[in-house]
């Protein structure tokens, strides 16, 4: 590899100056669904894979090598151009979505197995490069269902990202003297691919959601859809005609008539019309329609008290269970039952006098 800035191609540094130009117009522009947004970022796409090609061709990084052999300015092309170019091919909402989030998904990944092959990864991260090695369809940062856990992991990543960026803008925050020191341009270039790091697994786990959605999808496209439809107008109009109309709006009559039960059996030439049922006397269902409304009594009180005789209903006869229910009248003699009976009244006496009718329902008082 190349290792001063006189030997570095001029080419690479002018080529990647102008992806990374056109990378930086695109933050001016709102709109992205503008034509002036999708021209420039189809150039910023075209200006990255080009510097992806020429750093390729020109063999700048090589597996034999370790991080301190790559140079301070060569550390931007180790991020700067396969993440770039992942970011802005998820931008692409013109073109074939599925066959544009597979190129952003191996611009990343060849961002990654860089970073692995210079051990440029921490440990947390060679952990998640190689769980998504193993399963690289279903990736997903959440790999638990416990919504705690999950909790806890946007939480800690959203914290890490934070760091990052604090740590990026205080060394961006140089004084002028330091900016042109190899030692500080290589601190903000590590610190820039630690944050790129953090967000190419982000964009890796929603590439696989998005993925997965698009595989659900039926497999015609939206044109196609336009133009089955357009096809189908044409034949209706082409069938139309006065009597008949195909998107008729409202249900026939018959069908409003009690959901097509109502109206006439049998057409004028005696065809049934729907389905009927033959009834089994003409005059019992005659006799029917002149009748009240309340329901009539079918027995009389000597046949109902006769019914709960036989059901046993009514107790005859006498004995004990009848005698028990008669008052035995006081005896006249007994001085102290008679007593009895009088305290008895007496207290019930003042009892309905302390208590009145109605004293104690006080939840309905208005």
């Amino acid at each position: 590899m190349d290792s001063s800035n006189a030997e570095q191609p001029s080419s690479l540094r002018k080529l990647f100056e102008t992806a990374n130009n056109q990378r930086h117009k695109l933050d001016s522009i709102t709109d992205r669904s503008s034509s002036t947004y999708q021209q420039n970022l189809r150039a910023g796409i075209e200006a990255f894979q080009q510097c992806q090609q020429l750093t390729d061709r020109l063999a700048i990084f090589s597996p034999n090598e370790t991080e301190d052999d790559i140079a301070s300015q060569d550390l931007q092309y180790v991020h700067a151009i396969n993440y770039y170019l992942g970011e802005l091919l998820r931008e692409d909402s013109i073109t074939n979505r599925k066959a544009v989030l597979q190129q952003a998904q191996t611009a990343y990944e060849l961002y990654l197995k860089l970073l692995d092959t210079y051990d440029m990864l921490s440990k947390a991260d060679s952990k998640l490069y190689q769980r998504y090695l193993s399963s690289s369809d279903d990736f997903s940062l959440l790999s638990t269902s416990d919504p705690t856990a999950r909790r806890n992991t946007k939480i800690a990543r959203y914290k890490q990202e934070q760091e990052l960026k604090l740590k990026l803008r205080s060394l961006a925050q140089v004084p002028l003297a330091l900016q042109n020191d190899d030692a500080a341009s290589r601190e903000i270039y590590l610190a820039e691919i630690q944050l790129c790091t953090h967000n190419t697994f982000h964009a890796l786990d929603i590439i696989s959601q998005e993925l997965q959605i698009i595989a659900l999808m039926p497999l015609t496209s939206p044109a196609a859809q336009s133009e089955e439809r357009d096809t189908d107008c044409r034949q209706r109009d082409r069938t139309w005609n006065k009597d008949s109309y195909p998107d008729r709006l409202d249900p026939p009559i018959s069908q409003l008539l009690n959901n097509g039960k109502a109206g006439p059996i049998l057409s004028k030439d005696g065809k049934p019309l729907k389905p009927f049922t033959l009834l089994d006397s003409r005059q019992r269902r005659q006799n029917e329609v002149f009748r009240p409304d309340h329901a009539l009594p079918t027995m009389t009180i000597d046949e109902y008290l006769e019914e709960e005789k036989r059901r046993g209903g009514i107790i005859a006869g006498g004995g004990q269970a009848s005698g028990s229910a008669v008052s035995q009248e006081a005896d006249e003699d007994d001085v102290q039952k008679a007593d009895m009976e009088t305290m008895k009244k007496r207290e019930w006496d003042e009892y309905v006098e302390a208590n009145p009718k109605g004293s104690g329902n006080t939840l309905n008082r208005g």
